[in-house]
């Protein structure tokens, strides 16, 4: 902080750190559905999230299981663009696959 005196003819002056918060970061999740191939599901992962197919299979899994698998967290644009990415991706191969984002 730096401060300058009033007794020697100037103003006082101080800086304040600013506290910068790190953007808000959003998990992209999958949800189960009744109709979605699981290797279809696998290859989205693989595909736009970059996961190997072992992970792939288990996050997979987890959709199956759980009803919704976090496939990653990502900053807000690059959330929404792989979301929509996804999406797209399943109604173009006809499956009613959901992607969805939320605030992590």
């Amino acid at each position: 902080m730096a401060t300058k005196h009033a007794n020697d003819g100037g103003t006082v002056l101080e800086r304040q750190e600013s506290k910068v918060k790190p953007p808000p970061m959003y998990q992209v999740l999958l949800l189960n559905d009744d109709y979605t191939p699981m290797e279809f599901v696998v290859a989205v992962i693989q595909q736009y999230f970059n996961k190997d197919r072992e992970t792939a299979t288990q996050i997979m899994l987890m959709v199956h299981r759980d009803g919704k698998g976090m496939c990653g967290v990502y900053p807000k644009d690059i959330a929404s663009t792989k979301v929509e990415l996804v999406l797209n991706h399943a109604r173009k191969a006809g499956h009613p696959l959901q992607c969805v984002m939320e605030e992590a």
